[in-house]
């Protein structure tokens, strides 16, 4: 994803602080992510649009639904799930970005082995106070190092790979942005 700053209020959402709605300033940068309708037949995912696939759910209207819509899905069937509010600032972003990419369970089993816990894809107590016992740098450039493993690992990878690395770069990015 290429940013352009047309004002500094439109950047601003981009940027991560201790302060803003984290969830406000992650779905900015998914929906930047994961862009607008696709009918790739070489996707698993099938049509998708802002990111939400037909195969996930096959009984929306996926060819017109809006951004407003992919919003209240990615915060109740993503965000709520992953307890995003309760992350660090940067974490949630990056743990949304893997989940929807890849799956809830995927995208946790690579945040606990990126703290050093067991990945058995229960975020509890145990994982929630190694996430808190790491800086949250540490934790993102760990947890994305987890992300690119497993996406070279996909069957997919020689067709998608090259984008999906390019968004793991630009997460990379907002990383930076998001820690001190």
């Amino acid at each position: 994803m290429r940013l352009r700053a047309t004002s500094s209020a439109m950047w601003k959402s981009f940027i991560m602080t201790n302060n803003a709605d984290q969830f406000t300033v992650a779905i900015n940068r998914l929906l930047g992510n994961e862009g607008g309708y696709v009918a790739n037949p070489s996707d698993p995912g099938g049509v998708t649009n802002w990111g939400i696939s037909k195969r996930s759910y096959p009984n929306l209207d996926i060819a017109n639904l809006t951004r407003d819509e992919a919003i209240a899905i990615y915060k109740r069937d993503f965000w709520d799930k992953i307890d995003g509010d309760a992350m660090p600032p940067g974490v949630g972003f990056q743990l949304l970005d893997f989940a929807v990419n890849s799956g809830i369970e995927t995208a946790i089993r690579a945040l606990q082995r990126a703290v050093g816990v067991a990945d058995d894809g229960n975020f509890g107590p145990v994982s929630l106070a190694a996430l808190k016992a790491q800086s949250p740098a540490d934790t993102i450039m760990k947890f994305l190092a987890e992300r690119l493993m497993f996406m070279t690992g996909l069957s997919k990878w020689p067709d998608f790979g090259k984008g999906w690395a390019r968004r793991i770069a630009a997460d990379l990015r907002y990383g930076a942005a998001d820690t001190p």
